[in-house]
């Protein structure tokens, strides 16, 4: 007997406006919105943004076989040309035969043994940021971990000091960038990119003068063929199978992705990981005995991570309540069939890390902080497509590998050495944006720690 095929438009959906769909509820709590449907409806969830069709995800497996059908689902959303302007045709942004090129070429720089020389690097730049710390002192940590991610990304990506003017064009260009996605987003990206806000002009303005710096350093190196040790320096030295290498705006495009990759949710995971450890002191004294223990008092090395389950566990657990990217977009390339359900050309399909993994059905008390739970291997025994905070399939983030060990090495740094307390008459309010930043930054109280060796 032939399967039954089902109309998208013929599955169960939240009541829409009669002009704008679902982009009204959509635009102004989306995260909210989201976990509303996943409450109430199964699988395939139909919406419709402004004039767009769309889906949204809400069942593991759909949601591991859209992330594998990258030939099928591609970044042709209007969010992800928003994206465009940022990241370009890079890693990120790409598709198709391209990308797979990309990341074959871009593949070699992340293999471990290279990771793991920028290990010290990474404890270094941390104990730098430690000097400016001091006991009683008040500091948005959230700026200050924007600061040391930024620090590592551009010493290993770039081999450039974080005080130069490249840096801190490139830092200024990230910073407008999120605030200009986010407008994008409530205006559920009906106006075109160049549609002339004040906004839109100072962001454009600062990509030409980020660009800039970027194309000026890649000249440098091309003429130079100095190699020092950085990313750069390998991404200038990758060929393809036919001999060619990555042309000026290709590095270009590789370089403003792993910049925002390597600095921008590595900084907001660690921002929301100081605030879940000040909201539970049971966890946060957890973490304590174990840094106290395995470090006892010295600096923490690329040989300590295997003892650092707790750390792990912990920055797992944050990372499952506040993922860094809350929203993963794609577009149906053509008509498919997913679960007897026919998505049409075109149609926007919506995934949600956000939602999954704080779904009461894969986790117990999943609005609690529990590193604990991570246990026992729990990450195997979830249904792939639940914990995706690095994605899944074969689009899982190249970085990966690198961003989990330098979460561990820069947490593991300044815990041993401080507490932070939150200051509690600041409201803290998530805001969803390329990644998830802390909307108002996130103020606290900085209190020097007496560990074991002291």
């Amino acid at each position: 007997m032939l399967e039954t095929i089902r109309p998208l438009n013929q599955l169960p959906s939240p009541k829409a406006n009669f002009l704008l769909g679902h982009s009204s509820y959509f635009s102004k709590d989306p995260l909210q919105f989201l976990c509303d449907c996943q409450q109430q409806y199964d699988g395939i969830i139909p919406l419709r943004l402004g004039f767009s069709q769309a889906c949204f995800i809400a069942d593991p497996s759909l949601i591991l076989e859209v992330l594998r059908e990258r030939t099928v689902f591609t970044k042709g959303t209007p969010g992800w040309e928003s994206i465009r302007t940022l990241v370009g045709r890079g890693l990120l942004g790409s598709d198709g035969d391209f990308w797979a090129r990309q990341r074959q070429l871009t593949q070699p720089i992340f293999h471990q043994q290279r990771i793991v020389a920028y290990s010290d690097l990474m404890v270094k730049a941390t104990e730098k940021l430690l000097t400016e710390w001091q006991d009683g002192a008040t500091r948005d940590v959230h700026e200050d971990m924007m600061h040391l991610t930024l620090d590592v990304v551009m010493q290993t990506l770039l081999g450039i000091d974080i005080e130069g003017q490249a840096a801190q064009a490139i830092s200024h260009a990230l910073d407008l960038s999120m605030e200009w996605f986010s407008q994008q987003q409530k205006q559920g990206f009906l106006l075109p990119n160049n549609f002339p806000f004040p906004l839109t002009r100072r962001y454009f303005s600062a990509l030409r003068e980020m660009d800039a710096f970027i194309y000026e350093l890649i000249q440098q190196r091309r003429s130079s063929q100095e190699d020092t040790g950085d990313l750069l320096s390998m991404l200038l030295q990758v060929k393809d199978e036919d001999g060619s290498q990555m042309s000026d705006r290709q590095l270009r495009d590789e370089l403003a992705t792993l910049v925002l990759a390597g600095h921008e949710t590595t900084a907001n995971a660690l921002a929301w990981t100081w605030m879940l450890l000040a909201q539970n002191p049971d966890a946060e004294a957890k973490l304590h005995e174990e840094l106290d223990r395995v470090l006892q008092g010295r600096s923490p090395t690329m040989a300590d991570i295997a003892h650092l389950t707790f750390t792990q566990n912990v920055l797992k657990e944050s990372m499952r309540l506040y993922p860094p990217v809350v929203l993963i977009a794609r577009s149906a390339d053509r008509d498919y069939v997913l679960d007897g359900c026919e998505i049409p050309e075109k149609c926007i399909v919506l995934i949600s890390p956000w939602v999954m993994q704080r779904s009461e059905q894969y986790f117990e008390q999943p609005l609690a902080f529990k590193p604990e739970r991570w246990e026992n291997n729990l990450e195997k025994q979830l249904p792939k497509g639940v914990y995706i905070p690095f994605g899944e399939g074969p689009r899982i983030c190249i970085g990966k590998g690198f961003a989990q060990m330098e979460a561990t090495l820069l947490l593991a740094t300044l815990a041993q050495q401080y507490q932070l307390r939150l200051m509690s008459e600041q409201p803290v309010e998530a805001l969803p944006s390329i990644t998830l930043r802390p909307k108002h930054g996130l103020l606290a109280t900085l209190h020097k720690r007496m560990n074991l060796s002291q």
